[in-house]
């Protein structure tokens, strides 16, 4: 992250806000993406969308006041459908179905552009981060849910239904655990981190055996905990298996791996070899790397995007 620093107040910046279910982040970058700004609040979701806006609200306020002469970009799980203009496939659940672009641009009065938050963080690694010299980058979210975006030649593909880089609601495994976009056995439902959560108490068979995702992976590492072990080991299965056929498909040049999950020791070389046993060639050469940018990436590529 680059260091702080003041600008005049009259020059254009870009304002970054990024929508999460469990914060919302928002920063300030000047024409050379020097960060000015950052400041994080809970997004506290369990009280609506009204007190959602509401943050958004404050949040911007802050940055307004220094920077009055900005662009506003907005990252967030799941698309604004290209017919109704209503989000959908948010895991915010209380967001769907809401027209959230003109409800943001109503709260801070401000227009916006608003994307997906995968998107958001596959373009700001393709273009400052991990994946800049790069032509084809998939960016990859581990984290509670599970995304992706494409980013050719510096340029997010969106695609005609703003389906591009949805690889968390491929089906991995027909019948699996049920996933909150209706279907079952989705990538989403066995490697994300609220995933692996569900696979460890689904193996546990007990209701008050709860353990977060980092003390599975911690409790397998250990060698303390058997059952921690068998998920996690499923764990790298599906994550080669997922990335495997992706890779068939598209053959990015690059695969840059971002959210909580990504921090995990080790995980882009467990990662290669998973992949390297399952896709279509012996040959395989793929770099499979950790991001750059921090877990930031995903507002500074909403600040990127903004108008």
């Amino acid at each position: 992250m680059r260091k702080l620093m003041n600008i005049n107040s009259t020059s254009k910046v870009r304002i970054g806000i990024d929508l999460g279910g469990t914060k919302i982040e928002l920063v300030v970058i000047d024409a050379l993406e020097n960060v000015l700004l950052r400041k994080r609040i809970p997004t506290q979701a369990q009280l609506g969308p009204d007190h959602i806006l509401n943050q958004i609200k404050s949040l911007y306020a802050l940055a307004k006041s220094a920077h009055p002469v900005h662009s506003v970009g907005v990252g967030t799980p799941g698309s604004i459908s290209a017919r109704t203009g209503l989000l959908r496939n948010s895991n915010t659940v209380c967001l769907n179905g809401l027209p959230l672009q003109s409800a943001i641009e109503n709260a801070i009065g401000c227009d916006i552009k608003i994307e997906n938050d995968a998107n958001c963080f596959a373009l700001a690694e393709a273009t400052l981060g991990a994946g800049k010299s790069y032509d084809c980058v998939f960016g990859v979210i581990l984290g509670t849910g599970c995304g992706g975006g494409w980013i050719f030649n510096k340029q997010l593909r969106r695609g005609p239904q703003q389906l591009a880089g949805e690889w968390g609601h491929m089906v991995l495994k027909p019948g699996g655990l049920p996933c909150f976009c209706g279907h079952r056995g989705c990538v989403e439902t066995c490697i994300s981190g609220s995933g692996v959560e569900r696979q460890y108490q689904n193996l546990a068979l007990q209701a008050s055996t709860v353990l977060s995702c980092e003390n599975i992976f911690l409790s397998a590492m250990s060698g303390e905990n058997k059952l921690a072990k068998t998920v996690v080991d499923q764990f790298y299965e599906d994550l080669g298996q997922a990335l495997a056929n992706l890779i068939n498909v598209m053959d990015p040049d690059v695969i840059v791996l971002g959210g909580g999950l990504s921090n995990i020791e080790g995980l882009p070389e467990l990662c290669t070899q998973s992949v390297a046993k399952k896709v279509f060639t012996t040959e395989f050469t793929t770099p499979i790397v950790r991001h750059r940018l921090g877990d930031s990436a995903g507002v500074i590529g909403a600040a990127l995007i903004g108008v």
